[in-house]
């Protein structure tokens, strides 16, 4: 810490100077030292989106003294966020909030390419706020009313909660979070990583949401596929099968084969994880036959049918695929023999 102390010391000392006489509150925390948000004063709810700037390419001995009262000249600042090393040097980067969307788009215009110094011109571009957390690994039996309701218990700001089969890790699912404001989802992301959660009793990944996830999964949410999702225990199999709608006594058949192979009665496991305006519901289901060493578990996507509940439904369509799973384990079974 001696050596640190050294570095850049008559910028630092310019610094406490101007802070002690302007009486400006700066506060450092993880990294970042924070002006404002809001500042003193101020009346009413945060800015909106749209008001945050980017700054780049600043020269690393230059603190808050000179950049605040810069771009202050074009429109009140809500925050300014200066990223700082451990050294006491600044990361070359900061953000400027301001209390509206005109000011922030005049100081892009007055301060993008502008010189602070002979030889140094700074970037000055519209911040993306991003606002957006994609949470991957919950457990298939979450659901979205108990995700929220732990989230708001460890966070704040939180606007949305949805949920979507996790693309990339089976028999799982994928939360989508949307927040107020990119410091509530900045500070919610630190809760949920250093906290090491387990929302269902798995390991979870936080991160910010990627355009190309966010358009990934707004395409599936769009169009649902109804049928069965088995996921992995049978690799060889189609991952959608939409039941055959001519199949009415599809469970009597199940239980009929269940009964003649000598595999005891299936029990089914039905929950419904997810309803979309359309219409269209996500079950999660489960059938555990005793004669099988392991239970079929998968997703499906179902409507409610004429006379029949969105359960009656998905416990169909599960039972239609479990009948062809069977029999192919069956025929297999009478081939070897």
């Amino acid at each position: 810490q001696t050596w640190t102390s050294t570095i850049n010391q008559a910028n630092k000392k310019a610094l406490l100077t101007w802070a002690k006489e302007t009486g400006i509150n700066l506060v450092q925390i993880n990294g970042q030292r924070r002006y404002g948000g809001p500042p003193p004063g101020w009346v009413g709810d945060p800015p909106p989106a749209g008001t945050e700037v980017f700054i780049g390419k600043l020269p690393q001995d230059m603190y808050e003294n000179t950049l605040i009262p810069l771009f202050q000249s074009v429109g009140t600042l809500y925050e300014f966020r200066l990223m700082m090393t451990f050294s006491g040097l600044n990361r070359g980067f900061a953000y400027a909030k301001y209390g509206t969307q005109r000011a922030a788009k005049e100081a892009i215009a007055a301060f993008n390419n502008f010189s602070v110094r002979e030889g140094c011109a700074i970037v000055v571009c519209r911040s993306t706020e991003k606002r957006e957390l994609s949470v991957d690994g919950l457990e298939a039996l979450v659901s979205r009313q108990e995700l929220e309701a732990v989230l708001r218990r460890v966070t704040a700001g939180i606007l949305s909660v949805t949920l979507h089969p996790s693309p990339g890790r089976p028999r799982t699912q994928l939360a989508l979070l949307k927040f107020s404001s990119h410091h509530a989802a900045a500070m919610a992301k630190k809760t949920l990583v250093e906290g090491n959660m387990r929302l269902g009793g798995g390991a979870i990944r936080v991160d910010w949401l990627a355009a190309n996830l966010k358009q990934k999964l707004q395409s599936l949410e769009e169009k649902p596929s109804p049928g069965w999702v088995q996921r992995a225990k049978h690799p060889g199999l189609p991952k959608q099968a939409p039941p055959s709608p001519v199949l009415h006594n599809v469970l009597e058949h199940l239980n009929t084969l269940c009964r003649s192979q000598y595999l005891g009665p299936p029990l089914f496991l039905t929950k419904c994880v997810q309803a979309n305006p359309n219409g269209w519901l996500r079950f999660w289901c489960q059938v555990v036959i005793p004669g099988c060493p392991m239970p079929f578990t998968g997703f499906t996507w179902v409507q409610d049918g004429p006379g029949r509940s969105g359960h009656e439904e998905a416990k169909v369509a599960v039972a239609l695929q479990v009948l062809r799973m069977l029999g192919e384990s069956l025929c297999g079974t009478r081939a070897n023999l």
